[in-house]
C-alpha cells in the first residue's frame, strides 16, 4: 500500500510537518509494510518557507530582525537552487518575463532562489492578544529579510510567502527598510512608517535598489481582495489583527492616502490598488508591486507544483489529508480540500482528518473524521490535536 500523507497545519495547534509526522508514527505501529510519502502543505502563511526550502533539498538560515511590535525576533529565509526547483514551479514564477532579471540572462548555474515567510518577521501569530493592533504593527522585519536575500550572491528571485501577517502598513515598513523614506511636515523622517503615524506623513523620498541589488520579487498570493473597500485589506483582515470596528473608515481612509502618495512618488497606475491580490496581508502586496514591480503567482498552484503533487497523486493507493477545519467549503478551496478535490477525480480513496468537521453531502471514496472529542473546549482541543489525531488514524486504520 502506497500512502500519500498531505497535512496542511492546524491552526495554532500543529504544523503541517508534525500532523503528518504524527500520523504516519500511527501507520507504521499498525501497517510497517506501508510505503508512506510525507508531503506537508503550505499556503505563504506558516511553514512556507521551510517546507519549500526543504522540499527542494535547499537550506534554511535564521536571522535576527525588527518584529512587527519592534522587539527583536528571529527570522528565516530559505536558499534553493533555481535547478533543484520542478520545472513546472519554475514556469510559474516567470523569471524570464520579469525586466529585472534581464540584466540577469542568461541565469548561471548556481542560480538561487530565495524564500521569506512573513509570518516568521511579522506574523500575529508573534504577538500575544493584548498586543495585537494594526496601527502599531509594521513589516519591517519583513523588508529586513528582503535586503539580506537580496545581498546573498546567487540569488535570481525572491519568492514572499505573505499569510499570518500581523500587520496593515501597506508593506511602507517594508519599503522603508528596502531604501524609502517617509517625511512629516517638518521634513523629519517617520521610521518605521507605522499607520498610527500616517496622518503625520506628507511626502515620500528614495528609491529601491534596481537589478541586479534587488532581484525579482514573486508573491504567494491566493486571495482576491483589492486594496481598499468592503471586501479590503483592513475590512476583510482588520479585526482579526486587533483592529476596532469604529476605527476601519479611519484606517481605510489613511490607506488610500498613502496608496495614492506611494503611488505618485514611484510613478505607478493608482489602478494597482484594485488588482486581485493587493490587500493580501495588510496589503504588502500593492506596496511591493508599487515601488518593486513584485509580481503575484497562485499560491496553492505553486506550491502543488513546487511539491510535485500531482505525481505524488497519481502514485498513491490512499490519501490522507486534514486540517484545523473541513467544512462544504473545502472541497472548493486550497490546501486539504484541493488535494482531495483532485484525489477523489484519480479515483483514489480519500481520508480527512480535521479538528472539526462539518456534515458533508456523501461522496463515494471520500471519508471524513473528526478528531476532537465531542464537548471538548477549544484550549483543550489544540493541547490535545498531536493525541487526538494520533488516535483518530489508529482508529481509522
Amino acid at each position: 500500500m502506497h500512502v500519500l500523507l498531505a497535512f496542511d497545519k492546524f491552526k495554532d495547534s500543529l504544523t503541517a510537518p508534525a500532523a503528518c509526522a504524527h500520523a504516519a508514527a500511527a501507520l507504521r505501529e499498525r501497517h510497517p509494510d506501508w510505503t508512506l510519502d510525507l508531503c506537508p502543505l503550505a499556503d505563504g502563511g506558516e511553514g512556507f518557507c521551510e517546507i519549500l526550502t526543504r522540499a527542494a533539498g535547499g537550506t534554511v538560515e535564521t536571522h535576527t530582525v525588527t518584529g512587527p511590535r519592534g522587539a527583536p525576533t528571529p527570522a528565516t529565509i530559505g536558499f534553493v537552487l533555481l535547478a533543484r526547483i520542478p520545472a513546472a514551479a519554475r514556469a510559474l514564477l516567470s523569471l524570464s518575463d520579469s525586466p529585472r532579471s534581464a540584466p540577469r540572462s542568461p541565469l548561471p548555474a548556481d542560480a538561487s532562489v530565495a524564500l521569506i515567510e512573513m509570518a516568521t518577521a511579522s506574523g500575529l501569530a508573534l504577538l500575544p492578544p493584548d498586543q495585537r493592533d494594526p496601527w502599531h504593527a509594521t513589516t519591517l522585519g519583513t523588508g529586513e529579510l528582503i535586503r539580506l536575500a537580496a545581498a546573498r550572491p546567487g540569488v535570481v528571485a525572491i519568492l514572499l510567502g505573505v499569510g499570518g501577517s500581523a500587520t496593515s502598513d501597506l508593506g511602507l515598513g517594508a519599503l522603508a527598510a528596502l531604501g524609502l523614506t517617509f517625511h512629516a511636515a517638518a521634513g523629519s523622517p517617520l521610521s518605521p512608517p507605522l499607520p498610527a503615524h500616517w496622518p503625520q506623513i506628507t511626502r515620500l523620498s528614495g528609491t529601491l535598489p534596481a537589478a541586479p541589488s534587488l532581484p525579482p520579487i514573486r508573491i504567494a498570493c491566493d486571495v482576491t481582495n483589492p486594496l481598499l473597500g468592503p471586501r479590503g485589506a483592513a475590512a476583510t483582515y482588520g479585526p482579526q489583527k486587533g483592529l476596532r470596528p469604529a476605527d476601519l473608515a479611519r484606517l481605510d481612509h489613511e490607506s488610500a492616502r498613502l496608496a495614492l502618495l506611494l503611488c505618485a512618488h514611484t510613478r505607478r497606475p493608482d489602478s494597482l490598488m484594485d488588482v486581485p491580490g493587493a490587500g493580501a496581508a495588510g496589503g504588502i502586496s500593492f506596496g511591493l508591486m508599487a515601488a518593486a514591480d513584485a509580481q503575484l503567482l497562485p499560491g496553492f498552484d505553486l506550491v502543488s507544483a513546487w511539491l510535485d503533487l500531482e505525481r505524488k497523486l497519481a502514485a498513491a493507493d490512499l490519501v490522507i489529508t486534514g486540517e484545523g477545519r473541513f467544512d462544504d467549503t473545502s472541497l472548493t478551496g486550497k490546501g486539504p480540500g484541493a488535494v482531495a478535490a483532485r484525489a477523489l477525480a484519480l479515483g483514489k480513496p480519500v481520508h480527512v482528518f480535521a479538528g472539526a468537521v462539518s456534515p458533508l453531502a456523501p461522496r463515494d471514496r471520500l471519508t471524513l473524521h473528526a478528531i476532537t472529542p465531542p464537548g471538548t473546549p477549544l484550549p483543550e482541543a489544540l493541547r490535545g490535536a498531536e493525541s487526538f489525531l494520533t488516535a483518530g488514524v489508529l482508529a481509522a486504520f
